[in-house]
């Protein structure tokens, strides 16, 4: 069976019928890749979720699939909690166009926040609990703001909590480590992403550049720092 790229007018329509068949509480994103990364969202249902609109930045797992680009970048059912506090389930899709690159996603954003509260009722009404074969504590929490320059300082928060240190306490190995940490996220194919982690770190641009040479060069940079420690 020979392949099928479809353009905007068709995603849209699967956008609509996702909307349609799962309700108010289900935000449905269409995103361009091949746009700026501030601005690849072309079509959005039930924004007021995220408070995201049509032309706001992807978030921070876009970023990673455009700097890795693995044979299989889709991710289902993952959690996600928002700014003012709503539990998300959420899946993700990333679509080639005839030349093999990633063009297009769809992330559909289902509100449960509600849902989990009357579970909570029920479980406090049953007295009983779940066994923790089926508790998922171990998940990645997706970054979703408005805008680019939102989604880079959260990445280097991120960052910051990962090392425990603010980057005023950092040493060159910890700033090694975040920015190792930036590099994988995708944080530098954010326009003038730079100028902001040079100025946060407190150190120049060529600074900065030489030392993503060094992570650059070598694989696994942060594993191979732990094991150095130990």
């Amino acid at each position: 069976m020979g392949k099928i790229y479809l353009d905007e007018q068709s995603l849209e329509q699967i956008v609509t019928l996702i909307e349609k068949q799962c309700g108010s509480q289900c935000e449905v994103v269409l995103h361009d890749l091949s746009k700026d990364y501030g601005e690849t969202i072309i079509d959005i249902r039930n924004g007021h979720i995220t408070g995201r609109k049509i032309g706001d930045c992807g978030s921070d797992f876009g970023l990673r699939v455009m700097r890795r680009d693995e044979a299989d970048n889709d991710r289902f059912n993952y959690i996600t909690h928002t700014r003012v506090g709503l539990i998300l389930k959420s899946s993700s899709i990333y679509l080639r166009d005839e030349e093999g690159q990633v063009r297009y996603s769809i992330c559909v954003n289902q509100n449960i926040t509600e849902t989990l509260r009357m579970e909570y009722y029920l479980r406090d009404f049953n007295n009983y609990t779940l066994s923790e074969e089926f508790k998922d504590d171990n998940h990645d929490n997706e970054i979703l703001v408005n805008n680019v320059q939102d989604l880079l300082q959260e990445l280097i928060a991120k960052g910051k909590q990962n090392i425990g240190k603010e980057c005023n306490e950092m040493s060159k190995e910890d700033k090694l480590r975040l920015l190792d940490y930036l590099d994988q996220s995708g944080a530098f194919l954010i326009t003038k992403s730079s100028d902001k982690v040079s100025k946060e770190l407190g150190i120049s641009k060529n600074t900065l550049y030489n030392y993503l040479e060094i992570v650059r060069s070598e694989s696994n940079y942060t594993l191979n720092l732990m094991n150095k420690s130990r």
